[in-house]
């Protein structure tokens, strides 16, 4: 069990950002310091590109080898993972199985505040054991504080399961930190908000997150040149959205990719690879699954 009496010396939990006052303020000088100390966070973000970097190829390895990538967290730092993850299928059309996002307290805590589900240390290690962890999954464990008992129950399972732990924290020398492999430390500072986490530290995390999901589907060639070729067209507007892709890496009119997405059935990779000369969609497919199913190695390969 981490150690409750130090908490209030952790950065996130002070409250020194030079303005205590917050309601003398009028409504635009609040809004301005705001926005102000969320400037910060990127540069902050920008100090731990060379870790993230090691995470996105460790992770890219682990996923291209059948692994899955795990968020876990608690609050605002669970919702965060949730979030990432649920992109992942419409965004890169991956199945809700590979990228998954569990949160302290369950399904009902992401709408509803479960604040004392985070102290289960025990409940985070059982909750990764029922995903059946395997040696190639990638556990990331975020927790503002770094030491939420939760997600270090969470990462002793992934330890202990051979699976890779990941921490992200806004806090220097974390607990999560030292029970984790790779550790991302974001220091944020103090919130305008005193200890609301929710703000500098939930904007760096959701930067983080993205970076990474985003880096590993590229790394994985879910993407092709800066387009979402793997996504899925689930409505009118995502097969529209599609049909812009194919006429921008193919350069060719809207109507011409609208015809080569109906000859593809639908698959925007299929359709580039035919718009790129592939005859019919078989060959296409059978192109892309000998690449890797990466579009820029198939063409490379033509």
């Amino acid at each position: 069990m981490s150690n409750v009496a130090n908490i209030h010396r952790l950065i996130t939990e002070t409250g020194n950002t030079g303005i205590a006052a917050l309601e003398e303020l009028s409504t635009s000088d609040l809004l301005l310091w705001i926005n102000q100390h969320d400037q910060h966070v990127a540069l902050r973000v920008l100090d731990q590109i060379p870790i993230i970097t090691r995470v996105v190829d460790k992770v890219s390895a682990n996923m291209a080898a059948g692994g899955r990538l795990i968020y876990v967290g608690a609050g605002t730092s669970g919702r965060l993972g949730i979030l990432d993850a649920a992109e992942c299928p419409p965004t890169f059309g991956v199945d809700y199985e590979t990228v998954i996002g569990i949160i302290a307290g369950g399904e009902r805590a992401i709408r509803r505040a479960a604040e004392d589900a985070e102290d289960n240390e025990q409940q985070g290690y059982d909750d990764l054991l029922a995903l059946d962890l395997r040696p190639k999954d990638s556990v990331v464990g975020i927790s503002a504080s770094g030491r939420t008992p939760y997600v270090l129950g969470a990462l002793r399972a992934a330890q202990s399961h051979h699976a890779l732990a990941i921490a992200l924290s806004n806090n220097p020398g974390s607990e999560i930190g030292r029970m984790s492999s790779l550790v991302i430390e974001v220091d944020t500072g103090p919130e305008i908000l005193a200890g609301s986490t929710r703000m500098k530290a939930g904007t760096a995390q959701k930067m983080v997150l993205n970076m990474i999901s985003t880096a590993v589907m590229v790394r994985l060639g879910k993407t092709y040149q800066n387009l979402m070729v793997d996504m899925i067209p689930s409505n009118e507007k995502l097969a529209d959205r599609a049909k812009r892709i194919v006429a921008t890496a193919c350069d060719c009119s809207y109507e011409e990719a609208a015809h080569l997405f109906e000859q593809a059935h639908g698959n925007v990779k299929v359709a580039i690879l035919m718009g790129h000369g592939v005859p019919d969609a078989n060959e296409a497919q059978q192109l892309l699954h000998d690449n890797s199913g990466s579009v820029h190695k198939a063409l490379n390969n033509l």
